[in-house]
């Protein structure tokens, strides 16, 4: 399997861990000093910033799995150029507390390093999150 293979395959591995609610299966596809952003106003929407570690993204990954349930997944595009990958996602997620669900469509930027996940930068529409939990 070539570098591009593998890098896809550790994604399908990391989005499956997170539909999944597998905490530690998701953590383990990052870098021990892994970052993961989520992108958007802090004010509009606390859930945005980053992440950096192992232990801290076993606490935000719990949280967001906790809050909210990735119902299915079908990913639209993947561009890949050396350790980078494009993901653009259409998901339905749940929002746990309420039970209401909603479909929204997602970009997330890798960079791997060491075969692991070294950056994770996700786009999402933090406005419709917003409504949707409000």
């Amino acid at each position: 399997m070539g570098q591009r293979e593998e890098m896809l395959a550790l994604i399908r591995t990391a989005y499956a861990a997170r539909r999944d609610g597998d905490v530690e299966s998701l953590v383990a596809a990052f870098h021990p000093e892994g970052v993961f952003t989520l992108t958007g106003d802090k004010s509009a929407l606390a859930l945005t910033g980053s992440m950096e570690g192992h232990p801290t993204l076993r606490a935000a990954f719990g949280q967001f799995i906790a809050d909210f349930g990735f119902e299915s997944r079908e990913i639209l595009a993947e561009l890949v150029d050396r350790d980078r990958v494009a993901v653009h996602s259409r998901v339905v997620v749940r929002y746990n507390p309420s039970g209401k669900t909603f479909s929204t469509e997602i970009l997330d930027l890798f960079r791997f390093q060491d075969g692991k996940i070294a950056e994770l930068i996700e786009f999402a529409d933090t406005a419709q999150i917003k409504a949707a939990i409000s």
